[in-house]
């Protein structure tokens, strides 16, 4: 039986795709449908994307599929006919193409199945997540935006929101969409007569948050048509104004997408501006935060002195301090004022005023 999964270290195989000369084509894509056999189909599509020479992050379900991958430039055609032949739902499914890509975005597949493809945290057997909002087209977008009478609702992370979002937009402050569903609910309660505007990264979360808002008594909800991906693509194709501004955080090796030239964030050590997400250097940190060049250089890449200084330590030791730490993502967390690790890091000056 042949493999069906990964058995190459991720250095070596980060290695191997940097040294990679062949374009690449960075995808995402979603659907939900009802799915028997999520082991069975998950085997079968592993088994072609391995042969296809795909890499990235795939999440099956009985609820649909949920991917972020990279596909060889030159095997992008066969690709689909697989994909949209692999199930009669993802016949012509959308494919959302990466707006900024040097074919970098990730170097190894892995594929699992899980519970569900986006976690939601939804406990109601009287859901039904098919019983969605409409559809928004990228000029509709447009029209709607400044409608006083029309609210657009971020249903991302709060990190995300911080780098780049619509115009305007709700910020619903959560560091994941499970907890973010309810305080959408809360937040919005008084506005169940307006329109309400889901989006999203490429559509998924919207998409369910847009069936959670009708589920809960909303009446008038719209989701933006594959998310900011698909909305960036089709307001430049068109030539329309882009209401978009800032930085689209992507959950791979680039971790954003420059949608405008606006930076809406600011460095979490000094407080200039600066929309460059990048992890802690310490491996007992890992920390996901905001850096500047300048930070960068005076910290060797790390979110603190602490962690500067432990990085220079032999690496036995390091291993011990890291022992019985708190595992899981770290992010840094403005909205809370907080950091969700163990470590301490300056707290960034407030910044100039004429940057916000």
């Amino acid at each position: 039986m042949p493999v069906l999964h990964n058995r190459i270290s991720n250095e070596e195989l980060k290695a191997r795709m940097l040294a990679e000369t062949e374009p690449r084509t960075t995808v995402s894509f979603y659907k939900y449908f009802s799915l028997e056999d999520a082991k069975t189909f998950r085997d079968s599509l592993y088994s072609q994307f391995v042969k296809l020479g795909v890499f990235g992050r795939v999440y099956v379900a009985k609820e649909g599929i949920n991917a972020q991958i990279s596909v060889p430039a030159n095997r992008y055609d066969e690709f689909k006919i697989a994909l949209f032949a692999s199930h009669p739902a993802l016949d012509q499914v959308r494919l959302n193409v990466a707006h900024e890509d040097d074919g970098k975005s990730f170097w190894v597949l892995r594929m699992k199945v899980r519970e569900r493809i986006v976690a939601d945290g939804i406990d109601d057997d009287s859901f039904d997540p098919s019983n969605v909002g409409h559809y928004l087209k990228a000029d509709q977008v447009n029209q709607m935006i400044d409608d006083p009478d029309t609210l657009f609702v971020d249903m991302r992370n709060h990190y995300e929101y911080e780098v780049g979002h619509f115009e305007n937009a709700i910020e619903v402050p959560s560091d994941t969409f499970r907890e973010q569903l309810p305080m959408a609910v809360d937040m919005l309660q008084h506005d169940k007569d307006k329109n309400i505007v889901m989006y999203c990264t490429g559509g998924i979360r919207c998409e369910k948050a847009s069936a959670y808002m009708l589920h809960n008594g909303f009446k008038n909800v719209y989701h933006v048509e594959g998310g900011i991906i698909e909305y960036a693509r089709k307001a430049k194709e068109q030539g329309l104004p882009l209401k978009f501004i800032g930085k689209n955080f992507v959950f791979d090796e680039r971790m954003g997408e420059r949608i405008s030239d606006d930076v809406i964030a600011h460095c979490h050590q000094c407080g200039t501006a600066c929309d460059a997400h990048t992890n802690c250097k310490n491996d007992g940190c890992h920390l996901l935060f905001i850096q500047c060049p300048a930070c960068a250089a005076k910290f060797e890449g790390c979110c603190s002195q602490i962690c500067q200084e432990e990085l220079k330590l032999p690496q036995e030791e390091q291993r011990s301090r890291r022992a019985g730490r708190e595992n899981g993502i770290k992010i840094f967390n403005k909205s809370k004022g907080l950091l969700q690790t163990t470590m301490h890091i300056p707290m960034p000056e407030k910044a100039p005023a004429n940057k916000e």
